[in-house]
């Protein structure tokens, strides 16, 4: 195998592998087991149940449910996508705390979005 022959394989390898990465988790999975996803770069797609953002303030919040069940997304960037809009979340999965072993305040903080409609 040549040089270029080995170098085209392993970026083949890089993408595919990366591609598989980015694919969603549900959400039930984020819910039930945080501490797996805790800190880690997550992606989700579904639909905005709810949407708040005011202007001038630096973040905005809003809701997205896949079916599965349904989290908190903080935005700092950009406005918050409209209730009803079908979205692809890429970002840090984060909790405020827990108390008694459950989760309080589990949310991503928004990396990427991408709306589909």
């Amino acid at each position: 195998m040549t040089k270029l022959s080995r170098l085209f394989v392993a970026l083949l390898g890089a993408v595919l592998i990366t591609g598989c990465a980015a694919r969603g988790v549900r959400i039930a999975d984020l819910q039930d087991r945080p501490d797996k996803y805790g800190n880690k770069t997550v992606a989700v797609n579904g639909v905005v149940t709810t949407s708040w953002g005011i202007p001038l303030v630096p973040f905005q919040l809003y809701k997205v449910d896949d079916g599965s069940g349904e989290i908190t997304v903080l935005a700092r960037s950009g406005r918050a996508p409209r209730k009803g809009a079908r979205v692809e979340v890429k970002g840090r999965l984060n909790e405020i705390g827990s108390f008694g072993g459950q989760s309080v305040g589990l949310h991503i903080e928004e990396h990427d979005r991408k709306t589909k409609g």
